[in-house]
Protein backbone atom coordinates (compact mmCIF):
# COMPACT_ATOMS: atom_id res chain seq x y z
CA UNK A 1 0.00 0.00 0.00
CA UNK A 2 1.14 3.57 -0.70
CA UNK A 3 1.33 5.97 2.07
CA UNK A 4 3.65 8.97 1.20
CA UNK A 5 4.71 10.58 -1.90
CA UNK A 6 8.51 9.55 -1.12
CA UNK A 7 7.29 5.94 -1.56
CA UNK A 8 7.26 6.86 -5.66
CA UNK A 9 10.74 8.39 -5.17
CA UNK A 10 12.44 5.11 -6.57
CA UNK A 11 11.01 5.71 -9.39
CA UNK A 12 12.06 8.62 -11.39
CA UNK A 13 9.49 8.90 -13.21
CA UNK A 14 6.85 9.00 -10.91
CA UNK A 15 9.12 10.87 -8.67
CA UNK A 16 9.10 13.65 -10.98
CA UNK A 17 4.84 13.87 -10.56
CA UNK A 18 3.64 17.28 -8.80
CA UNK A 19 1.84 16.28 -5.72
CA UNK A 20 -2.07 16.76 -7.37
CA UNK A 21 -0.78 14.55 -10.43
CA UNK A 22 0.93 11.72 -7.48
CA UNK A 23 -2.43 11.44 -5.98
CA UNK A 24 -4.54 10.91 -9.08
CA UNK A 25 -2.09 7.76 -9.87
CA UNK A 26 -2.20 6.64 -6.73
CA UNK A 27 -5.05 4.62 -6.63
CA UNK A 28 -3.53 2.62 -9.64
CA UNK A 29 -0.54 1.81 -8.88
CA UNK A 30 0.86 -1.91 -7.16
CA UNK A 31 4.05 -2.39 -5.94
CA UNK A 32 5.06 -5.99 -6.73
CA UNK A 33 8.26 -7.94 -6.69
CA UNK A 34 9.60 -9.48 -10.21
CA UNK A 35 11.88 -12.52 -10.48
CA UNK A 36 14.52 -13.28 -13.04
CA UNK A 37 13.73 -13.56 -16.51
CA UNK A 38 9.91 -13.20 -15.26
CA UNK A 39 7.96 -12.20 -18.61
CA UNK A 40 5.91 -9.30 -18.57
CA UNK A 41 4.56 -9.10 -21.95
CA UNK A 42 5.35 -11.20 -25.35
CA UNK A 43 5.95 -9.64 -28.89
CA UNK A 44 2.90 -9.53 -30.28
CA UNK A 45 1.10 -9.74 -27.02
CA UNK A 46 -2.00 -6.99 -25.70
CA UNK A 47 -0.50 -4.84 -23.13
CA UNK A 48 -2.44 -5.18 -19.99
CA UNK A 49 -0.28 -3.28 -17.04
CA UNK A 50 2.73 -1.17 -17.30
CA UNK A 51 5.80 -1.15 -14.87
CA UNK A 52 7.44 1.28 -13.12
CA UNK A 53 10.60 -0.20 -12.06
CA UNK A 54 12.40 0.99 -8.62
CA UNK A 55 15.33 -1.49 -8.09
CA UNK A 56 14.29 -3.93 -10.81
CA UNK A 57 15.81 -3.88 -14.51
CA UNK A 58 13.83 -4.86 -17.35
CA UNK A 59 14.80 -5.73 -20.98
CA UNK A 60 13.47 -5.11 -23.99
CA UNK A 61 14.02 -8.17 -26.23
CA UNK A 62 13.53 -8.34 -29.90
CA UNK A 63 13.50 -12.26 -30.82
CA UNK A 64 14.30 -13.82 -34.16
CA UNK A 65 12.86 -16.85 -35.98
CA UNK A 66 15.50 -18.99 -35.21
CA UNK A 67 14.63 -18.42 -31.24
CA UNK A 68 17.36 -15.94 -30.70
CA UNK A 69 17.61 -12.75 -28.81
CA UNK A 70 19.00 -9.80 -28.49
CA UNK A 71 18.41 -6.56 -26.05
CA UNK A 72 17.12 -3.36 -27.67
CA UNK A 73 16.67 -1.29 -24.39
CA UNK A 74 16.89 -1.78 -20.79
CA UNK A 75 14.22 -0.02 -18.66
CA UNK A 76 15.07 0.80 -14.21
CA UNK A 77 14.11 2.92 -12.14
CA UNK A 78 14.61 6.29 -14.74
CA UNK A 79 11.62 5.12 -16.89
CA UNK A 80 8.60 2.81 -17.54
CA UNK A 81 7.69 -0.67 -19.73
CA UNK A 82 4.41 -0.20 -22.10
CA UNK A 83 5.23 2.99 -24.29
CA UNK A 84 3.08 2.21 -27.44
CA UNK A 85 -0.13 2.28 -25.10
CA UNK A 86 0.53 6.19 -25.18
CA UNK A 87 0.98 6.27 -28.49
CA UNK A 88 -2.68 4.58 -29.73
CA UNK A 89 -0.70 0.81 -29.51
CA UNK A 90 -2.44 -2.29 -28.15
CA UNK A 91 0.78 -4.66 -28.45
CA UNK A 92 3.96 -4.51 -27.61
CA UNK A 93 6.39 -5.01 -30.67
CA UNK A 94 9.06 -6.85 -28.59
CA UNK A 95 9.36 -9.44 -25.50
CA UNK A 96 9.47 -7.42 -21.73
CA UNK A 97 11.43 -9.75 -19.47
CA UNK A 98 12.61 -9.35 -16.26
CA UNK A 99 16.65 -9.11 -16.37
CA UNK A 100 17.28 -8.05 -12.34
CA UNK A 101 14.96 -8.99 -9.31
CA UNK A 102 13.89 -6.39 -7.76
CA UNK A 103 10.37 -4.16 -7.07
CA UNK A 104 8.45 -1.96 -9.81
CA UNK A 105 4.99 -0.21 -9.29
CA UNK A 106 2.66 -1.84 -12.00
CA UNK A 107 -0.33 -0.55 -13.34
CA UNK A 108 -3.03 -1.12 -15.58
CA UNK A 109 -2.34 0.11 -19.12
CA UNK A 110 -6.03 1.38 -19.34
CA UNK A 111 -5.62 3.94 -16.49
CA UNK A 112 -2.39 5.19 -18.05
CA UNK A 113 -4.41 6.10 -20.91
CA UNK A 114 -6.61 7.57 -19.32
CA UNK A 115 -4.34 9.50 -17.18
CA UNK A 116 -1.86 10.62 -19.96
CA UNK A 117 -4.83 12.11 -21.82
CA UNK A 118 -6.25 14.17 -19.12
CA UNK A 119 -2.73 15.26 -17.87
CA UNK A 120 -0.63 18.17 -20.06
CA UNK A 121 1.95 17.31 -17.10
CA UNK A 122 1.85 13.50 -17.44
CA UNK A 123 1.65 13.66 -21.18
CA UNK A 124 5.00 15.60 -21.32
CA UNK A 125 6.85 13.81 -18.97
CA UNK A 126 6.12 10.65 -20.90
CA UNK A 127 7.16 12.32 -24.23
CA UNK A 128 10.07 13.30 -23.12
CA UNK A 129 11.00 9.52 -21.58
CA UNK A 130 9.94 8.25 -25.28
CA UNK A 131 12.08 10.33 -26.86
CA UNK A 132 15.65 9.39 -24.82
CA UNK A 133 14.36 5.63 -25.15
CA UNK A 134 14.35 5.79 -28.68
CA UNK A 135 17.72 6.95 -28.20
CA UNK A 136 18.94 4.30 -26.43
CA UNK A 137 16.82 2.02 -29.15
CA UNK A 138 18.86 3.34 -32.39
CA UNK A 139 22.15 3.71 -30.07
CA UNK A 140 21.98 -0.17 -29.01
CA UNK A 141 21.47 -1.32 -32.91
CA UNK A 142 24.59 0.85 -34.07
CA UNK A 143 27.00 -0.21 -31.01
CA UNK A 144 25.53 -4.23 -31.64
CA UNK A 145 26.58 -3.90 -35.40
CA UNK A 146 30.26 -1.28 -35.38
CA UNK A 147 31.45 -2.18 -32.06
CA UNK A 148 33.69 -4.68 -30.45
CA UNK A 149 32.42 -7.12 -27.86
CA UNK A 150 34.47 -5.89 -25.15
CA UNK A 151 33.22 -2.00 -25.93
CA UNK A 152 29.61 -3.86 -25.86
CA UNK A 153 30.31 -5.34 -22.48
CA UNK A 154 31.48 -1.91 -20.97
CA UNK A 155 28.58 0.11 -22.23
CA UNK A 156 25.88 -2.87 -21.45
CA UNK A 157 27.13 -2.60 -17.62
CA UNK A 158 27.28 0.69 -17.52
CA UNK A 159 23.63 0.96 -18.82
CA UNK A 160 22.56 -1.31 -16.29
CA UNK A 161 23.87 0.04 -13.14
CA UNK A 162 22.82 3.61 -13.99
CA UNK A 163 19.63 1.86 -13.95
CA UNK A 164 19.59 0.80 -10.23
CA UNK A 165 20.45 1.87 -7.25
CA UNK A 166 23.81 0.03 -6.67
CA UNK A 167 26.83 -0.91 -8.88
CA UNK A 168 26.02 -4.49 -8.69
CA UNK A 169 24.47 -6.77 -10.66
CA UNK A 170 22.28 -10.13 -9.78
CA UNK A 171 23.51 -11.90 -13.68
CA UNK A 172 24.65 -14.72 -14.92
CA UNK A 173 27.42 -14.38 -18.04
CA UNK A 174 24.90 -16.40 -19.93
CA UNK A 175 22.18 -13.85 -19.35
CA UNK A 176 24.60 -11.25 -21.00
CA UNK A 177 25.00 -13.27 -23.77
CA UNK A 178 21.50 -13.71 -24.36
CA UNK A 179 21.74 -9.67 -23.88
CA UNK A 180 24.22 -8.81 -26.32
CA UNK A 181 23.01 -11.38 -28.95
CA UNK A 182 26.33 -13.22 -28.79
CA UNK A 183 28.29 -16.73 -27.13
CA UNK A 184 28.78 -17.02 -23.91
CA UNK A 185 32.71 -18.09 -24.07
CA UNK A 186 33.06 -14.68 -25.97
CA UNK A 187 31.19 -12.63 -22.75
CA UNK A 188 33.42 -14.79 -20.40
CA UNK A 189 36.47 -13.92 -22.32
CA UNK A 190 35.78 -10.41 -22.26
CA UNK A 191 34.46 -10.18 -18.64
CA UNK A 192 37.56 -11.52 -17.47
CA UNK A 193 39.97 -8.71 -18.97
CA UNK A 194 37.85 -6.17 -17.03
CA UNK A 195 38.30 -8.75 -13.86
CA UNK A 196 42.07 -8.64 -14.27
CA UNK A 197 42.37 -5.10 -15.29
CA UNK A 198 40.57 -4.03 -11.78
CA UNK A 199 37.63 -2.60 -13.02
CA UNK A 200 34.51 -5.26 -12.31
CA UNK A 201 34.70 -8.34 -9.87
CA UNK A 202 32.76 -11.01 -11.13
CA UNK A 203 31.13 -14.33 -9.06
CA UNK A 204 28.56 -17.40 -10.06
CA UNK A 205 25.19 -15.02 -11.01
CA UNK A 206 26.79 -11.76 -9.85
CA UNK A 207 29.05 -8.54 -11.35
CA UNK A 208 30.32 -5.91 -9.55
CA UNK A 209 31.71 -2.73 -10.99
CA UNK A 210 34.63 -1.60 -9.16
CA UNK A 211 36.13 1.14 -11.14
CA UNK A 212 33.09 3.03 -13.33
CA UNK A 213 35.35 5.84 -14.54
CA UNK A 214 38.14 2.88 -15.91
CA UNK A 215 35.25 0.94 -17.69
CA UNK A 216 33.74 4.45 -18.79
CA UNK A 217 37.24 5.32 -20.39
CA UNK A 218 36.82 1.77 -22.25
CA UNK A 219 33.30 1.93 -23.28
CA UNK A 220 32.66 3.02 -27.07
CA UNK A 221 30.68 6.35 -27.14
CA UNK A 222 27.09 4.99 -26.93
CA UNK A 223 27.17 4.93 -23.94
CA UNK A 224 27.91 8.63 -23.53
CA UNK A 225 25.85 9.64 -26.17
CA UNK A 226 22.71 7.45 -24.59
CA UNK A 227 23.35 9.50 -21.00
CA UNK A 228 23.96 12.30 -22.75
CA UNK A 229 20.35 12.16 -23.43
CA UNK A 230 18.86 11.39 -20.66
CA UNK A 231 20.66 13.78 -18.60
CA UNK A 232 19.53 16.45 -21.10
CA UNK A 233 16.17 15.21 -20.95
CA UNK A 234 15.55 13.71 -17.35
CA UNK A 235 15.78 17.42 -15.52
CA UNK A 236 12.92 18.51 -17.50
CA UNK A 237 10.75 16.06 -15.53
CA UNK A 238 11.35 17.77 -12.25
CA UNK A 239 8.32 18.90 -11.12
CA UNK A 240 7.83 22.32 -10.58
CA UNK A 241 4.95 21.89 -7.71
CA UNK A 242 6.48 20.87 -4.03
CA UNK A 243 5.94 17.67 -3.18
CA UNK A 244 3.64 16.70 -0.77
CA UNK A 245 3.74 14.15 2.14
CA UNK A 246 0.11 13.34 1.73
CA UNK A 247 -1.15 10.23 3.40
CA UNK A 248 -3.43 8.73 0.33
CA UNK A 249 -7.19 7.22 0.91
Amino acid sequence: MLTLQSDLHGNHLLGALPAHEWQALTPHLELVQLRTEQLLCDSGQRIHHVYFPTTAIVSLLHTMEDGGSVEIAAVGREGMTGVPVLTGGETMPTRVQVQCPGFAYRMSAQALREQFARSDFLRRLMLLYMQALLTQVAQTAACNRHHSLNKQLCRWLLIEIDRTASNELQVTQQLIADMLGVRREGVTEAAGKLHDAGLIHHSRGCIKVIDREGLEARACECYGLVKREFDRLLPRLRATEPAQSTTSA
